[in-house]
């Protein structure tokens, strides 16, 4: 069985970092005020936040794989590759239709080419042609997976099309979960990541965002099958991003979730107890990213499963 987590991580050293217009419509993480308070030293301040996180990974023994942006094209937000690229330990990279235009251009043939040369790379999913239909699935973004199990948890957006879950699920042999998740706001939250957190044998997610009871009876249902325990977040500690952690590894197979400062202080106590049985809980100030961005820790990591060669 394929591990959940791995001490691989691709990150995008960011070198325009902005608030991002394009997709400001159907992120609601996105915060304009922080926008317009930071517009200045946003890029600045986003890269020390960065720099400071990748050099806790790695001082904690996590392979971090840095990738620098380029200054043209314009990409603000490629400091998320999470969204156009996922790498699988069965050799194949999945390459993402994005709905903003301005993040298509963040995708790098270059890094993939690059992972090649040490890394097993069997074959390439594009799924970017779904773009010219305005269809849309922003990896692990839209999609949270279960790779022990194989399964895809989605809840369907602007930005996650049920034809590109289809097209994904034949293409790879993910069994699909889809359903429909929503902010306090009412408005349908934009990338399932921010919604939940798959672990090998737990599963942080908020319930209260699916409206529907039996769409939430059955998300429920389906972790309870895969053995997962289920630790249960509030509408408010999502849009504190306690939904964005992932689950990684050191080269020592220690296991670490991997959170903002704004998340990991939404968390009641016991959550926090609960939470450091399966992982030592690890947390960064992202205050600048997750303002400007709306994405936060788990969006700036681009997990590589792809076997050594």
């Amino acid at each position: 069985m394929q591990s959940q987590a791995t001490s691989r991580i691709l990150m995008i050293r960011p070198v325009c970092f902005a608030f991002n217009e394009q997709t400001a419509g159907t992120n609601a993480f996105q915060d304009p005020a922080i926008a317009v308070q930071t517009k200045d030293n946003a890029q600045e301040d986003a890269l020390r936040e960065f720099d400071e996180m990748v050099r806790h990974l790695k001082a904690l023994g996590v392979d971090v794989i840095v990738y620098e942006d380029t200054p043209d094209p314009y990409t603000p937000d490629s400091i998320f590759p999470n969204n156009w690229v996922s790498f699988h330990a069965s050799g194949t990279v999945v390459l993402y239709p994005m709905q903003a235009e301005n993040r298509r251009l963040e995708r790098r043939s270059d890094i993939v080419e690059n992972l090649s040369q040490r890394f097993h790379v069997a074959k390439v999913v594009d799924l970017t042609h779904f773009e010219q239909e305005g269809k849309f699935l922003e990896g692990t973004g839209s999609m949270v997976l279960d790779r022990m199990n194989r399964v895809a948890f989605a809840c369907l957006s602007p930005r996650t099309h049920e034809d590109v879950l289809a097209e994904f699920s034949k293409r790879t042999g993910y069994r699909v979960v889809a359903f429909h998740a929503y902010d306090a706001g009412g408005m349908p939250v934009y990338h399932t990541n921010v919604v939940m957190c798959m672990g090998d044998t737990f599963a942080v997610i908020c319930l209260r965002a699916i409206n529907d009871l039996d769409e939430r009876l059955m998300v429920r249902h389906e972790l309870e099958k895969l053995g997962k325990t289920i630790i249960e977040i509030s509408l408010e500690q999502m849009a504190s991003f306690a939904g964005n952690m992932l689950l990684i590894t050191n080269k020592k197979g220690e296991k670490l979730l991997v959170m903002s400062t704004q998340a990991y202080k939404s968390l009641s106590a016991r959550q926090v107890d609960t939470l450091n049985d399966f992982a030592t809980l690890l947390h960064f100030d992202l205050g600048i990213i997750e303002g400007n961005g709306g994405g936060s820790a788990r969006c700036m990591m681009a997990e590589v499963h792809l076997p050594r060669k």
